[in-house]
């Protein structure tokens, strides 16, 4: 059947293309690559069901980026430890009270194609090897962000990582270039513009982002630093979700909404295919604005979750209060805001606060119901070392009354539970420093201090200290 390059057969030329691939890799007997090439054809034809809308005979101005094809990769290593701290008592999801280190090794391919006026494809297979500190519990804001997309083995574990297609709809009027980068093509495209996504993903890599505190590979490690500790947004163990984003972007403002797969189980691996019990929606305002020149942006979000989640106070009814015997299909609300200024070329200052309801059980992110965070960045230009950047910010995490009044019965959730709790906001302090010998290389030098470790008066404090190297191209 020969390819026909008109217009009116792009969505049966995809679905052949696929077909084709499908069948081979049916043919060669690989699972793997089976449901890798299955997940490529699903999303793919989905977004091939748009093309006649967009793809008419006679199209607006192209916002195809001129760049058919964009490649980068990175990788980081993460070594962190801590020493002894005072601890009179234990229980399943302690922080470990004795000496302990840990690493995390990630590395990422991020791949992207164009498709047809607007659209891209992007694929990122990932590699993750190692785990946090106590493997990864103990702490609501955990201090190590990458190893929450890591299984915690030693050996290599390979994944899917983000696997979408991104359509850009040019709305006419003024325009702007788009660099190199990953899972973005280089091009130009309209500043008033709407932009779909649809695929696997990372939520975070669409909403709550921040110029000086949102990526763990290159600044702050803790993971109540880099997003809203309070939002807990939807994700598997390994931090990604498959779903659906809208934004519209003007010249100072961006209007984003997206609705996104659940875990089927608390911060489980398998996603919950009961789409009309159980999703994420989540909807961001973003406003841009100049202060003497200098750029800044506030973010407010909204978010309403549902999944089959467990009540605190169903679970404080039982003799031993476990949150898993009483999971429904409940709804989880709460909203955030993000706040970032430059003050000069060299300094930026940004700050983060939020807030869920508490009534279910923590799902997806982080056992952190409040959460307020602070903190600066400033570039080594005073010292001679432009590349290089300081870090400094504080955050103060806490839990609603019935999330702690479960933890203080002996009850556990995914990340934290001593047994009993002798309730303090857990507060935490974080500084880096990131050496940049050359351009694509990053050595950094970080320590976090974290007084009441899972909210227990009883425990801690306790300092973490970590080296990161991280490379990219």
């Amino acid at each position: 059947m020969p390819l026909n390059p008109g217009l009116a057969t792009r969505e049966n030329n995809i679905k052949y293309k696929l077909n084709l691939k499908f069948a081979v890799a049916r043919d060669m007997g690989n699972p793997a690559v089976c449901n890798m090439v299955f997940r490529l054809r699903f999303i793919l034809m989905a977004a091939a069901a748009l093309a006649p809308v967009i793809l008419d005979a006679d199209p607006p101005p192209l916002d195809t980026p001129p760049e058919d094809w964009t490649f980068h990769a990175e990788s980081t290593l993460i070594e962190q430890w801590h020493g002894d701290f005072p601890s009179p008592y234990e229980g399943e999801n302690s922080l470990n009270p004795h000496t302990e280190d840990a690493h995390t090794l990630t590395a990422t391919v991020f791949l992207g194609h164009a498709l047809w006026n607007g659209a891209g494809i992007y694929f990122d297979p990932e590699m993750n090897q190692g785990g946090g500190i106590s493997g990864t519990l103990g702490l609501g804001g955990f201090s190590n962000g990458e190893a929450t997309h890591t299984t915690g083995g030693d050996s290599p574990q390979f994944d899917v990582g983000r696997l979408f297609v991104r359509q850009i709809i040019g709305l006419g009027g003024e325009r702007e270039p788009i660099a190199d980068d990953e899972n973005q093509l280089a091009g130009s495209q309209d500043v008033n513009r709407i932009t779909l996504t649809l695929g696997k993903l990372t939520v975070t890599d669409i909403f709550d982002t921040n110029s000086y505190s949102h990526d763990p590979e290159t600044q702050f490690l803790n993971i109540a630093l880099g997003d809203d500790g309070a939002w807990d947004f939807p994700a598997n163990t390994d931090g990604y979700t498959s779903g659906f984003a809208a934004e519209w972007n003007r010249s100072s403002s961006t209007l984003r909404w997206g609705i996104f797969l659940e875990p089927a189980e608390a911060d489980g691996t398998a996603m919950d295919y009961h789409l009309a019990k159980a999703w994420g929606q989540v909807a961001e305002w973003e406003q841009r604005y100049t202060i003497g020149g200098h750029s800044g942006a506030l973010r407010p979000l909204v978010y309403w979750n549902r999944a089959d989640m467990g009540s605190y106070s169903e679970a404080l009814e039982e003799a031993h209060p476990d949150i898993t015997t009483t999971r429904s299909y409940r709804s989880k609300t709460g909203g955030g805001l993000n706040w970032e200024q430059e003050i000069t070329d060299s300094l930026g200052v940004f700050a983060r606060a939020g807030f869920d309801d508490g009534h279910t059980e923590t799902w997806a992110f982080t056992e952190i119901d409040r959460s307020a965070s602070a903190g600066l960045s400033l570039k080594g230009t005073a010292w001679g070392r432009t590349a290089d950047t300081l870090g400094v910010a504080a955050v103060v995490d806490g839990l609603s009354e019935d999330h702690r009044n479960y933890l203080a019965a002996g009850g556990y959730g995914f990340a934290i539970g001593d047994g009993r709790l002798n309730y303090g906001t857990e507060d935490i302090i974080e500084t880096y420093y990131n050496w940049k010998p050359v351009s694509w290389l990053a050595l950094a030098f970080d320590y976090q201090f974290v007084e009441n470790p899972a909210y227990n008066r009883d425990r801690g404090p306790v300092s973490i200290y970590a080296t990161r190297l991280h490379w990219e191209y």
